[in-house]
């Protein structure tokens, strides 16, 4: 559909406050309902005076156009037009994720806790299926798409709690990176790939690295940027020293508050248990070695997405039974 600039102005009551549901390096997301068919959208507003956004709105269009898959945010429209002060518009229309981000569910703050816990086959659910969603652009597009900037803040979650990537602004083709020298250090801090800091190209390995830090903050709880990480100790360090046997020290309390709810009073509860316990290690080793600091050490995404379905199918025979 075609959606003007007072249109988009409308729905957002002006791009409110009110209604701001995130902000990153190049604009801002608004909530929102069209007149047209009470539709509630997301509106992800680019800032056209900082440098890099409107290639960050290319990019996105690029990227989405060349990608059909169900863990994507549904794009429903782009917006290009002029603002109400004649300058310069672009924006992004989305269907709107009512669960937030899933950085929100990690982190929440003591009075949301309780209310916003995810469990752990959520979370299986949530890293199976963005394993997935970064081998099929690596390996089953026409041109390879490398998304390099993978974190909580870009995975959406909508009414099922199933997950979403909503953010392909940095995306490159991986043809695109082979014909450049260098395209710059860009991504998030803590889940830039290490190569990048000493100027290497894009890769996919690049995020397989960011995956693999995402995989350690879903089990542990802890952002790469924790206060605790320093004088050397990273999060990836953090885990590999837990391997194997001490593994359930580091994973996230919150996890352990619900295995003894699971366990208690279950007949099964030394095999769920065990069960547990041994695909929390099993994730952490596949984490370990797709956050390693060579990129020829990683393993390659599609290697991942087959480790990471035959530890959830274990988990789930065995909860089932």
């Amino acid at each position: 559909m075609n959606v003007s600039y007072a249109e988009l102005f409308k729905a957002t009551d002006g791009f409110s406050s009110d209604n701001l549901v995130g902000t990153g390096s190049f604009g801002a997301v608004y909530k929102g309902i069209l007149d047209r068919d009470a539709t509630m959208v997301a509106v992800k507003a680019f800032n056209l005076q900082r440098q890099g956004a409107l290639r960050s709105f290319m990019a996105e269009c690029d990227a989405l156009r060349n990608i059909r898959l169900r863990n994507l945010v549904k794009i429903l429209t782009c917006c290009s037009s002029i603002d109400f002060k004649g300058n310069e518009f672009k924006a992004l229309v989305y269907e709107y994720m009512p669960n937030g981000s899933l950085d929100e569910w990690l982190h929440s703050d003591d009075d949301d806790q309780l209310r916003k816990n995810l469990k752990f086959t959520q979370r299986l659910n949530i890293v199976v299926d963005m394993a997935s969603t970064l081998d099929y652009p690596h390996n089953d597009c026409q041109t390879s798409i490398i998304h390099r900037d993978l974190k909580p803040s870009n995975i959406l979650l909508d009414y099922d709690m199933i997950a979403q990537v909503g953010d392909f602004g940095l995306a490159r083709f991986l043809s695109e990176v082979a014909n450049t020298s260098s395209i710059g250090m860009n991504g998030s801090i803590g889940y830039i790939a290490p190569e990048y800091a000493m100027a290497s190209k894009a890769s996919t390995q690049g995020d397989v690295y960011s995956y693999g830090i995402f995989l350690l903050e879903m089990i542990t709880g802890k952002r790469p940027t924790d206060d605790m990480f320093k004088d050397n100790l990273s999060l990836h360090h953090f885990a590999k020293l837990a391997l194997p046997d001490q593994v359930m020290k580091i994973v996230d309390p919150r996890l352990l508050i619900e295995e003894a709810e699971v366990t208690q009073g279950n007949k099964n509860h030394i095999n769920i248990r065990t069960r547990m316990q041994g695909c929390l290690i099993s994730l952490v080793k596949i984490s370990v070695l797709c956050s390693k600091e060579s990129p020829r050490e990683r393993m390659q995404m599609r290697d991942v997405v087959v480790e990471m379905h035959t530890v959830k199918d274990l988990y789930l025979r065995v909860k089932i039974h």
